[in-house]
């Protein structure tokens, strides 16, 4: 005899699996991967550039024949590579002149971010972001969670990332040249929006500064200031100094410069608290042994996310939330880090014997924060 109940229950079970299986929001958690990929080919084959280049909207027909290096057999292709940057907002379709059957591509704000040619391109950025050994360690967090290793990315490598970038100069390259397109990028808007940080400055450290993108955009806008790039010795070796800019060599877990300030960009984010305590008791040190009384006012300046409020959050900001959220993750994945929330920036903060803290939003999704001695 057939139960009626075991019916309607398996009607129920077979709702709710159509219903995750046919949910858009679903699937595209679970295919969005596919954007970040789809993207990273269509740099590497070069096609912002491309279509910039072409100076109009340019077919699909023109696009694949100013591919030089793709093969024959695969331009048929191109069209659902494109197809599917246009639905993620990265490229428009424009239609085209009476009697032109095909629409044309053309840029849009996010794509003219890579364009080689474009001083804030964010290229070399995606780039690091998405290389295999970055993107791996990910493929091994399940494995993590069960195993006795520091990260994911050790579990993968059998290295932690800073040895692994030491030994590999891929890695290495890859991480400095995304940094310093980074480093452009928030230089426009700190230089710009945020003047009042480094006025009535004489000095500066830059600490873990890479090849000094950021330090030298600085010392250019605020010639009086005496900047230092302070990073590891291998990392600035060889690199001259000019002007008011200069390397130094060191470890940012030893000893800081002495200086009037010091500037930590996308820095304690990639360490756990106790690292991150040790770091800002340096940096306290370093602006602690200036004797200048109170004619400058001494302070660390830290560009970093602050992880947004859940309960404060609207339509607009949920997106930012969420990128914070994978950045926390991605943390997780290869450093000892974590993104924080503003409660615990201020815990760490006093923890290392600061007495305030100001905080100030830009670029959406990270904050200056300026912390007081």
């Amino acid at each position: 005899m057939l139960d009626l109940r075991s019916c309607l229950s398996w009607e129920r079970q077979r709702r709710a699996i159509s219903g995750v299986i046919e949910c858009r929001g679903c699937g595209g958690y679970l295919h969005s991967f596919i954007n970040s990929m789809s993207l990273k080919c269509a740099v590497d084959l070069g096609i912002p550039d491309i279509i910039h280049n072409h100076g109009k909207p340019m077919t699909v027909s023109e696009l694949v024949a100013a591919l030089p290096t793709l093969n024959p057999t695969k331009a048929r292709n191109i069209h659902r590579l494109m197809r599917m940057l246009v639905q993620s907002g990265f490229f428009e379709q424009q239609k085209l002149s009476h009697g032109v059957h095909e629409d044309g591509y053309v840029l849009t704000n996010a794509s003219r971010l890579l364009l080689k040619d474009n001083r804030l391109s964010i290229t070399p950025f995606l780039k690091a972001m998405l290389d295999p050994i970055v993107t791996k360690p990910l493929d091994f967090l399940g494995i993590w969670f069960q195993n006795n290793d520091c990260t994911p990315f050790y579990t993968a490598h059998g290295k932690a990332l800073w040895d692994y970038a030491g030994h590999n100069p891929k890695l290495g390259n890859l991480f400095n040249e995304g940094m310093a397109s980074d480093a452009r990028l928030v230089s426009s808007v700190l230089i710009d929006k945020c003047k009042g940080s480094f006025e009535g400055l004489d000095s500066l450290v830059d600490v873990g500064g890479g090849t000094g993108t950021l330090g030298k955009a600085i010392a250019d806008a605020f010639p009086h200031l005496d900047c230092t790039v302070f990073d590891l010795p291998h990392v600035v070796a060889g690199l001259q100094g000019s002007g008011n800019v200069k390397y130094v060599g060191g470890d940012m877990f030893e000893c800081v410069p002495v200086t009037d300030a010091v500037l930590l960009k996308w820095i304690l984010h990639d360490w756990n608290d106790d690292e991150c305590l040790k770091i800002l008791k340096r940096c306290k040190e370093a602006i602690s042994n200036q004797d200048k009384g109170m004619v400058i006012k001494r302070k660390v300046i830290i560009l970093e996310m602050v992880v947004m409020d859940k309960e404060k959050m609207n339509v607009e900001n949920s997106k930012t939330f969420e990128t914070q959220l994978l950045m926390d993750v991605l943390m997780m994945a290869v450093l000892t880090g974590r993104e924080r929330r503003e409660e615990e920036w201020a815990k760490l903060f006093f923890a290392a014997g600061f007495s305030d803290y100001k905080i100030i939003p830009i670029l959406g999704l990270r904050s200056l924060i300026e912390v007081y001695p």
